[in-house]
């Protein structure tokens, strides 16, 4: 059994897909795939060529970067596959991250990027071209566990993308494979510049990639012009304290921007009314949650019923909770749980799956 890519020797009779974004890891997997002897093939979807972003580096799947993907491809010495999928990324991905700020949702689109795109069609073509598994650069871990593979954290916390793969489905995580999971992020930087591959340098990626200058709202005003409309800003005891330039501009937790001064507390954006056009603000304490109601929920925890903990946010802390069927209650008020993230489960390093929260159940009652 290879380490890196959990196949049965000889390597050199196998057959490996590697999803190359033209970043670094991806480049690097790339040429540490090539390097184990197995026939090696490098695969780009052209998801979006938008504008600004077509000549921007430190994003994925377009423009500079397919440029560079099919770069490393050369120097490694592997074919080099770039398939055109932007007419399905706007449907699926960039279409619904317009509805869901529209619906007063904090969308993910890189979750569903990977639910649709990467890890439906990618894995299609992976297995179209006969390959024994679809290599990323994703840093997490696959591990061989006794009922099957198991997907845990990367080694390297400050780098672990586990988050935005809670909807890998079993079928899906027995196909692939992550070799960067056990690498810190400087020692793959270190491997492509030993290399000699023009990527070594290359800034991470920013941001969402479809959004190349950080401007989310302007995206959705593009795809939906109503997105401007305003509306009430409304206090949770039910006093109107202003108005606000359209709900595209808010989320749930929010400080800043919300443009009501004079108040004796700070007030945060509590909760999105998509039908009356209201944000609904208020102290803190008003942010805090008991549970939340899941939809959609992924397992990849077999028959695991132990103790859990629970990450609602990309950059939050996994907390202790329970999952009562498609309910997940926290053992301690949660802060700034917002419909249309998700909220990923674990059991110490393991994934246990997620699911995408619809609506959250006040720690404290208020009214608005």
């Amino acid at each position: 059994m290879q380490p890196e890519f959990q196949l049965p020797e000889p390597l050199a009779k196998r057959r490996i897909v590697v999803a190359m974004s033209g970043g670094v890891d991806s480049s690097v997997v790339a040429a540490l795939a090539a390097r184990t002897g197995a026939e090696t093939i490098g695969v780009t979807l052209q998801l979006y060529d938008h504008g600004a972003a077509v000549g921007r580096t430190g994003s994925c799947c377009a423009g500079q970067d397919i440029r560079d993907a099919r770069a490393v491809a050369d120097r490694i010495g592997i074919a080099h596959y770039v398939f055109d999928y932007e007419s399905r990324f706007r449907d699926s991905v960039i279409a619904d991250f317009a509805d869901e700020y529209m619906s007063g949702r904090t969308p993910i689109p890189c979750v569903k990027c990977n639910m649709g795109v990467k890890f439906t069609d990618l894995f299609q073509i992976a297995r179209d071209l006969g390959a024994d598994c679809l290599a990323t650069g994703h840093y997490v871990r696959r591990v061989e566990g006794a009922q099957g593979a198991e997907l845990h954290r990367a080694a390297d916390p400050a780098r672990d993308q586990s988050y935005f793969l809670f909807a890998t489905t079993q079928a899906q995580l027995d196909y692939l494979r992550f070799p960067l999971g056990g690498l810190p992020k400087p020692q793959v930087r270190e491997i492509a510049a030993e290399l000699g591959l023009s990527v070594a340098l290359k800034p991470d990626s920013q941001d969402i990639c479809f959004v190349p200058d950080g401007d989310y709202a302007g995206v959705v005003r593009k795809l939906r012009p109503d997105a401007d409309e305003g509306g009430d800003i409304v206090h949770v005891d039910g006093r109107v304290l202003g108005t606000h330039k359209g709900l595209i501009h808010y989320t749930v937790g929010q400080r800043k921007g919300l443009e009501i001064g004079g108040q004796a507390e700070p007030l945060y954006v509590v909760r999105l009314d998509a039908d009356g056009r209201r944000v609904i603000v208020g102290p803190k304490a008003a942010l805090a949650v008991s549970a939340a109601r899941l939809s959609d929920i992924n397992w990849l925890g077999g028959a695991f019923t132990g103790p859990l903990t629970a990450k609602v946010r990309s950059m939050a802390k996994p907390v202790p909770a329970r999952l009562e069927g498609d309910r997940l209650a926290f053992d301690a008020p949660e802060y700034g749980v917002a419909p249309g993230q998700a909220a990923v489960l674990y059991a110490g390093d393991r994934v246990l799956g997620g699911g995408w929260i619809e609506a959250t159940e006040a720690a404290l009652a208020h009214a608005a």
